[in-house]
């Protein structure tokens, strides 16, 4: 079988495919347009987010087999057209799901402990203690909303704190030891903080706007280490300036390009963002959730594993 890689990932994604007995090709470089023209001569495509996967260019993959995704989400590719080719889809999201949980404890601590506005007065010569007094989990209520892959990595990364943790999934009886799961009205409800681990579908697209805000009884922390477009920046401002939500850690935002390697296609920044920039109580990080040096190897391995397991 031939494989088209058109991500690079770790070196052992291909060591590992090579050794299996597949012919492995790279082409990092090459625009959409040129993938097409050759695409047809693969078997298995390996890709990150470098492009989407259309129609168009799935009509062009005749042999084509699987698509190997070396993350979590399938956004990026039409899944509908390609099962009905009988293309086979492999996600990855037990790679990083340790990552983002790590990563989302840590967006709140911070949040909580106001570690970025600490930071900033201090490197400026100002020692505001009073003015930089944190708050502490234990007592809270943390609600999830996805209780994944993603979602269960968090909830067990919460297990040492004296709290309660409550999601709510549109899967039944996803509930654990670390995790209640209740209605959705239940969660906004009783919610200190909200944390989004869902992936990017028509139900979730601005799903987090000015009416679901509203519609939590206490005012709330925000971590959104999911998909971008799952908030509505204006919305998410309005609720910051008037306090309805006190808080807010991003790791995506509604701004990317679908690749998730750049943030605007101009220079022109949104009114939302410079708020949120300039903001004390919102710390930001460039998709990186799930993007540590453990999680690269661990994604490679997985994929190898998947894929070896279906076609060898």
């Amino acid at each position: 079988m031939k494989i088209l890689h058109l991500d690079s990932n770790h070196a052992t994604l291909i060591e590992q495919l090579n050794a299996a007995g597949f012919e492995n090709h790279e082409d990092y470089t090459s625009t959409k347009l040129e993938i097409e023209k050759k695409i047809h001569n693969y078997d298995g495509i390996i890709i990150r987010s470098r492009f989407s996967i259309d129609k168009l260019f799935l009509e062009q993959a005749s042999r084509l087999k699987f698509i190997g995704r070396v993350g979590a989400g399938l956004e990026n590719i039409d899944c509908k057209f390609a099962y009905s080719r009988g293309i086979e889809l492999i996600a990855a999201p037990e790679g990083n799901r340790n990552a983002v949980g790590e990563h989302s404890l840590g967006l709140l601590l911070s949040l909580f402990n106001k570690l970025n506005k600490a930071d900033k007065e201090i490197r400026k010569g100002k020692w505001m203690r009073e003015g930089n007094r944190g708050i502490e989990l234990d007592g809270k209520t943390i609600g999830l909303i996805g209780y994944g892959n993603m979602g269960k990595a968090f909830a067990k990364k919460l297990r040492g704190f004296d709290l309660t943790v409550l999601c709510y999934d549109i899967k039944p009886n996803v509930g654990d030891e670390n995790c209640k799961q209740v209605s959705l009205e239940n969660l906004k409800q009783n919610a200190d903080v909200l944390s989004l681990h869902t992936p990017q579908t028509e139900d979730t697209m601005h799903m987090i706007n000015a009416n679901f805000i509203n519609s939590f009884s206490k005012k709330f922390w925000l971590i959104n280490t999911a998909r971008g477009a799952s908030v509505v920046t204006k919305d998410l401002v309005k609720a910051l300036k008037v306090g309805k939500i006190l808080g807010a850690g991003l790791d995506v935002l509604e701004y990317e390009k679908s690749s998730f390697e750049n943030l605007f296609s101009n220079n022109k920044i949104p009114e939302a963002f410079q708020y949120l920039i300039s903001a004390d109580n919102v710390i930001l990080s460039p998709h990186v959730a799930g993007w540590t040096i453990e999680s690269k190897e661990r994604l490679a391995k997985i994929m190898v594993d998947k894929i070896k397991k279906r076609f060898l």
